[in-house]
């Protein structure tokens, strides 16, 4: 019997020195396959180009959309549909180069309500003329923007903690 206790231990230290080099290929493997971020900005960059299209034909208002965004700057999300209240609701969220949050939203929507809902806490802050054409500043709890009401036909509001020339280069962009 004294054969056998020492041959147990022996299976029991190789036993488990097996499990240790299997669980050690299974780490080594996930390891090397799960992506890792490619910046630390937590940004993820999306394509938007079909969608301002295929929004631009839906929309019951001119929808704007950037013809081509500034250097440094990031779609980060997209989308257009129906709101609660049945308002055609154009969202186009980007980072910055500057690395600030700005977004283009535009509605049918009552012009208060759409500025309202976006720039919570906002308060008229002057205006801005860009490209010929009259920007209403509006300064909010978080977020500034830039509005353009136009009626019955869309309110057009550029919003975000970027700055009001941020937003003005965005203007700039919209076709």
């Amino acid at each position: 019997m004294a054969g056998n206790s020492s041959k147990r231990g022996r299976q029991t230290v190789r036993d488990m020195v097996l499990s240790m080099a299997a669980v050690g290929i299974v780490v080594a493997v996930a390891y090397f396959s799960i992506p890792s971020a490619e910046s630390k900005s937590g940004v993820h960059p999306v394509t938007y180009q079909v969608e301002v299209a295929s929004a631009k034909r839906a929309a019951p208002y001119p929808l704007l959309g950037p013809d081509k965004l500034p250097d440094g700057w990031q779609a980060t999300s997209v989308s257009y549909s129906p709101n609660e209240k049945g308002h055609a609701v154009w969202h186009l969220g980007l980072s910055t180069a500057s690395g600030q949050y700005a977004a283009i939203e535009q509605s049918d929507g009552k012009p208060q309500d759409v500025v309202a809902k976006n720039v919570p806490g906002g308060k008229p802050d002057g205006s801005s003329t860009v490209d010929d054409q009259e920007w209403q500043r509006v300064q909010g709890d978080r977020y500034r923007a830039l509005t353009r009401p136009a009626g019955s036909t869309g309110t057009t509001v550029l919003t975000g903690t970027a700055s009001y020339e941020e937003l003005a280069e965005l203007a700039r962009t919209l076709k």
